[in-house]
């Protein structure tokens, strides 16, 4: 059954389309010439907050467990931030309630909001049932939302992880880029993006397996965006993922290498568990 062109309603996940998301290892062989399939995945998870604005982790993780994803870039994720998420760590709770490795990029940390508290963090993260061989918090331009007369200059927050995937590598990013209706940040952003992933490229032997998870907060026609595409193919799903209520516009992707990563279908799933639906994509990792 195609996820192409349909949505997946999380309250037929566990019945009627338990099938349609079940791992589909057995669809691709397992031989050496054959290509590895692996399913991603891409959540805003709003600080794990749902559309009502009220915290509860419990709802996310569901919604995440439903997917059957191996790999899970999230954005907007709380690490002991403030009260909202309950002071709790979602990138290693999640982590451990899912039963996957968890690597966590900040893009901001703070002094704790009392003394002996743990720092205040905030950024994205890559969720993994494979093993990390290598991770990495890059920096790209940023406008910060902490500065009170902010100006674009390098941060943190972009999340890099090296999976190895039956044993071949694989380059995942988690990413998150500028939210405001001015694309210069975004344009900025995804020049960063491109010279950290040709960097990546350059430096590998052999070939290279790139997959960019993120929300972009822009249209996928949005000209910010197109320099991306030189490289990358987009996981179109074939719906939009924002707001999660009647959503009206797409702005959460999966993307990947052309040579290397091969999309076979790609789906958005209804769900008010945040803000924004997630985004999940069945790949095929050429050898």
């Amino acid at each position: 059954m195609s996820l192409r062109r349909r949505t997946v309603e999380v309250l037929l996940a566990a019945g009627l389309l338990g099938a349609a998301l079940a791992p589909p290892a057995t669809a691709a062989g397992h031989g050496r010439e054959r290509p590895v399939p692996l399913r991603v995945a891409t959540y805003n998870i709003h600080a794990g907050a749902g559309m009502d604005n009220v915290f509860d982790l419990d709802r996310q993780v569901a919604e995440l467990r439903s997917l059957h994803a191996d790999v899970i870039g999230l954005q907007e994720v709380d690490v002991h931030w403030d009260a909202r998420s309950e002071w709790r760590d979602l990138a290693g709770e999640l982590g451990r309630r899912l039963g996957m490795r968890v690597s966590f990029a900040p893009i901001y940390r703070l002094d704790p909001a009392t003394p002996g508290a743990p720092l205040r963090e905030f950024g994205v993260a890559v969720l993994s049932r494979y093993r990390v061989v290598g991770a990495e918090n890059h920096a790209i331009t940023r406008l910060s939302t902490q500065d009170p007369n902010p100006v674009p200059a390098p941060g943190p927050g972009f999340g890099e992880v090296v999976l190895r995937v039956k044993g071949l590598p694989v380059h995942v990013y988690a990413t998150h880029l500028d939210y405001r209706g001015d694309p210069s940040v975004r344009i900025a952003q995804v020049a960063d993006t491109r010279r950290i992933m040709a960097e990546d490229r350059e430096e590998e032997r052999g070939p290279v397996r790139q997959i960019l998870l993120g929300d972009f907060n822009a249209a996928p026609a949005a000209p910010e965006l197109a320099p991306l595409w030189e490289e990358l193919t987009d996981a179109e799903p074939g719906a939009p993922t924002f707001p999660a209520q009647d959503p009206v516009q797409r702005i959460d992707y999966v993307a990947v290498s052309k040579d290397t990563v091969r999309v076979r279908d790609a789906a958005v799933a209804e769900t008010l568990a945040s803000d924004h639906r997630p985004v999940v994509a069945d790949l095929l990792l050429r050898r």
